[in-house]
């Protein structure tokens, strides 16, 4: 039964995730500018797994080398992120933005190669090798998408490639003593911090709380979704590990896919699921073994 209730909630953080990736469209079709959205994002993301590690008994810290740890996954696990995923956003469909995202684990091998966190493995150089084809039919003019789409595509993959570079750093030299939640919370304050001075520097304020509209609701929506599922992710690593939980990359995507079919009325050519299903394979190649799973989950 334990086992059954952790899958159902892998998938329900696959739904939950690729719904983010979804709602965050009309979000930026509004015209709202990356950095104002990321703010509300990050000052929710605090809120909640904040709450949570203070619940516990285990406030923040704040030592040099706890800042430092703050501060790089507040850059490379959200705010630069987002600014590449938002940007895109605006040019590329909401399904073909969920597929790209599946490329974190094609750009994590190599990292992890070149940091001595992996081995080499023939297997997963196909899946690397796979993940790249996908990609490239992707940006062809075979999959129809809009015209420029392959100079999008390489701004969204810079998502991917940051996130495989946070989880391998994190991998190699740990959180400096914080548990998973913690390090959430306080990577999301300082990254709070940073949000404030770049969305006032860019004039991209948002007031969610004022003449409210859908796009409004959504920001506020869209941040708490990610917040909740985000902080269910670091637990699932905890208590099933890093191997387990790492197939939500396959939902996310499949969800993200659906979610955008069915509220945005997105419709994909042939080449795009030609292109999904060659990252998926890429993807099943790649992932870590079994025996990775203590390392990662204690890194997570």
């Amino acid at each position: 039964m334990t086992q059954i209730r952790l899958l159902g909630l892998l998938v329900l953080m696959g739904a939950g995730w690729g719904l983010s990736g979804v709602i965050a469209k009309p979000i930026v079709d509004a015209g709202y500018r990356p950095f104002g959205i990321i703010l509300w994002q990050m000052v929710i993301g605090a809120i909640v797994p904040g709450t949570l590690t203070y619940a516990r008994g285990k406030p923040l810290r704040f030592a040099p080398r706890h800042i430092a740890l703050y501060l790089f996954i507040a850059l490379t696990g959200t705010l630069l992120p987002n600014v590449a995923s938002y940007t895109a956003l605006l040019h590329l469909p909401a399904g073909i933005m969920s597929i790209i995202i599946a490329s974190v684990s094609m750009f994590a091998f190599p990292i992890a190669l070149l940091l001595g966190n992996e081995r080499f493995e023939g297997k997963r150089v196909l899946g690397l090798l796979a993940g790249l084809i996908g990609v490239v039919i992707l940006a062809g003019p075979q999959a129809h998408l809009p015209a420029g789409a392959w100079v999008w595509i390489a701004v969204a993959l810079i998502a991917p490639f940051l996130y495989g570079v946070e989880g391998n750093v994190v991998a190699k030299w740990g959180t400096a003593g914080l548990d998973p939640i913690q390090t959430l919370a306080g990577a999301s304050l300082i990254g709070a911090c940073l949000a404030i001075g770049m969305t006032l520097a860019t004039d991209a304020w948002i007031d969610p709380f004022t003449a409210w509209d859908l796009p409004k609701v959504l920001i506020i929506a869209n941040s708490t979704l990610h917040a909740c599922v985000y902080s269910a992710y670091v637990w699932l690593v905890g208590r099933a590990g890093a191997t387990f939980a790492a197939q939500v990359s396959y939902l996310v995507t499949g969800f993200g896919v659906l979610w955008a079919m069915i509220l945005l009325g997105e419709s994909y050519g042939g080449w795009v699921w030609v292109a999904l299903g060659v990252m998926f394979i890429g993807l099943f190649l790649v992932q870590p073994h079994d025996s990775a799973e203590n390392t990662a989950s204690e890194a997570a």
